[in-house]
């Protein structure tokens, strides 16, 4: 299906995206990649009079170290998260992620900005990137303001990003010594039905767990009753506890039927990535969840 008409615009800076979009407000969408935008486009789920272009804009276009921070510009692609020396060397379980995520046509055109504007819910980074405590800076012509990505996505492509303000880099706080994290997702047509993010935290001599799901309801979801289950649980006794506490908690998430899948499939998967997430997070091999699955 063909496209309806729009008006095109390429800012070449942020000042003139923001007039931009200060000037076309609910009749604009402002893409970088596009993968996700233009097929809504041209299934006529979605019908936008002006479409505002950013890949011209280079401020939201870098990778860098910042006071403890990795700061991700929102039009970094996620062929090159994947293959970042920095990304590669800081954040290793993100650039596994990126290196996986659908195909190479949409990780060399898609962006991470674009992934979580768009807030499609079978998506891989949101669930990591909420486990790894990161942000994202939103700036409008009133200036900028710093929202978690834990609270970012408010439901199915639903955002709290408001019209007048644009995504302008995702800060992930570089981990600390004693800190690994891990992401594994499994699905269909190139999209996760279910996708989990752990970490595995040892501080002032005691273990704590960071597990959050993915692509399984309409927001990524902390894991409060596993982490709570495992909190002070050296590694090497994980799977006393480890079996009881990932099923007790898939059963808890608010799968559903759909094309990727029935929700006891979804749950059952969830568990058995809770397992493995976890203990690799751990510096275990998720082979010892054996007949756990």
């Amino acid at each position: 299906m063909l496209l309806s008409p729009f008006q095109y615009h390429r800012p070449h800076d942020l000042a003139a995206a923001h007039d931009l979009v200060a000037r076309y407000r609910d009749d604009a969408a402002v893409y970088a990649g596009g993968t996700e935008l233009l097929l809504a486009l041209k299934a006529r789920v979605l019908r936008y009079a002006h479409l505002i272009d950013l890949k011209q804009i280079p401020e939201l276009n870098g990778i860098r170290h910042d006071a403890g921070e990795i700061v991700i510009g929102a039009l970094v692609s996620h062929f090159r998260l994947a293959t970042d020396p920095l990304i590669a060397r800081v954040l290793p379980a993100y650039a596994a992620l990126s290196d996986g995520i659908a195909n190479i046509r949409v990780r060399v055109a898609g962006t991470l900005g674009g992934n979580l504007c768009f807030a499609e819910p079978h998506a891989d980074p949101p669930a990591l990137l909420a486990a790894l405590g990161a942000s994202v800076t939103l700036v409008s012509a009133e200036g900028s303001r710093s929202v978690p990505v834990a609270d970012f996505i408010e439901a199915e492509f639903t955002t709290v990003r408001r019209d007048d303000e644009l995504l302008t880099a995702i800060r992930i706080p570089v981990p600390a010594a004693g800190e690994q994290f891990c992401y594994k997702s499994f699905g269909h047509l190139e999209r996760p039905a279910v996708g989990i993010a752990a970490g595995c935290i040892l501080r002032d001599g005691g273990f704590s767990y960071r597990v959050w799901a993915g692509a399984i309801a309409d927001r990524p979801m902390q894991l409060s009753g596993l982490e709570a289950a495992l909190d002070g649980i050296a590694p090497a006794n994980l799977m006393d506890a480890l079996p009881k506490a990932s099923a007790d908690a898939a059963a808890l998430l608010p799968a559903r039927d759909d094309l990727h899948g029935s929700a006891d499939y979804k749950q059952h998967l969830a568990a058995v990535f809770m397992r493995r997430t976890v203990l690799q997070a751990a510096g275990l091999s998720a082979d010892k969840a054996g007949a756990h699955g």
